[in-house]
């Protein structure tokens, strides 16, 4: 009897550190015992911001004790997706940071694994796009730096995410917009946000591309000039491209998916944790200060969402040149 109760016990601890995501009476809370968090880019940029702003935001409001995360950037994410998606196969307490930047690069690579492979939880807010200049540029408005481009394509160049990104698209969307032939753009593609940005800031590229949120702050400061954003709207004092005489509106957005192979459980115990963490203050905060727009859809929704976000930014960058 002493035996067989050492080996229910043993059963029962084997159980126990399986199943990092306890799901309560009724599946009506969830508590994940080590968040993951894959961001498939380095450090510094959107992919980051949301990783780790996500994760302390779960651990804030309790759904999860702790969180750790990892960066493997690379090809818009698609790198950090495939090890993921091999790595993490059924594991219930693993997230990764999705968005429309990966979304063009799968559409741009074509690559074996893509967001097919792995388990919608929630699209999380939009992020208009700006473009930066630094303060030494003698580049004053987007005027003069459509002039510029206008001029010869070639001797501008665009300094933003992975090739096929958001970045890119807009860039292309502008330069359809002022005539110009998309496949002349000059993109300079980068792996993170802090590579964009010191590429920046050292005069590497004439003009930066990204969310409003990487780069308000060093405009803020002083570092760099704002020449526009991507939204129909204002954002503090930024003039939108419309205001300036460029009929261009797009979005970034970012979510989070989970790992392959979870059941329909764990998924919607993973859907409820992340949309308690988007009740709390810190989350609410961090969209108020980075000028995120709530745009929360969840679960499979959120994949149909995906599926035509991938058909819609393919045609894009289909016409720009950039993807077959």
């Amino acid at each position: 009897m002493i035996a067989a109760a050492t080996r229910a016990a043993r059963w029962l601890a084997r159980l126990l550190a399986g199943t990092a995501l306890c799901v309560a009476a009724g599946g009506a809370s969830a508590q994940i015992d080590t968040l993951k968090v894959m961001i498939g880019a380095n450090p510094g940029g959107g992919f980051d911001q949301t990783g780790r702003t996500l994760g302390a935001a779960m651990v804030a409001s309790g759904v999860a004790r702790n969180a750790t995360y990892e960066n493997k950037g690379g090809a818009g994410g698609t790198i950090g997706l495939a090890q993921f998606v091999n790595t993490d196969k059924g594991n219930p307490s693993a997230l990764i940071v999705t968005g429309a930047v990966m979304v063009g690069a799968i559409e741009t690579n074509k690559p074996p694994v893509t967001l097919r492979n792995a388990t919608p939880i929630a699209r999380l807010f939009a992020d208009t796009m700006i473009l930066v200049v630094p303060a030494a540029s003698p580049i004053q408005s987007l005027k003069d730096l459509l002039d510029r481009f206008k001029a010869n394509p070639g001797a501008v160049s665009w300094g933003g995410g992975s090739r096929g990104s958001v970045d890119h698209i807009m860039v292309g969307l502008i330069a359809k917009e002022i005539g110009v032939d998309p496949t002349r753009i000059n993109y300079v593609p980068f792996a993170g946000g802090g590579e964009a940005k010191a590429a920046i800031l050292g005069g590497h590229v004439t003009v930066g591309v990204a969310g409003v949120s990487e780069f308000a702050a060093d405009v803020e400061a002083g570092r760099m000039r704002a020449l526009g954003i991507s939204s129909s709207f204002k954002l503090r004092n930024f003039s939108t491209f419309k205001e300036q005489g460029v009929n261009v509106e797009i979005y970034n957005w970012r979510g989070v998916y989970g790992a392959p192979g979870i059941t329909p459980a764990q998924q919607k115990a993973l859907i409820d944790a992340v949309v308690k963490a988007t009740e709390h203050p810190s989350w609410k905060e961090a969209l108020r200060k980075n000028d995120w727009g709530p745009f929360l859809l969840t679960g499979d929704d959120f994949g149909r969402f995906v599926a035509a976000e991938s058909a819609r930014l393919g045609g894009i960058l289909r016409e720009i040149g950039v993807a077959k």
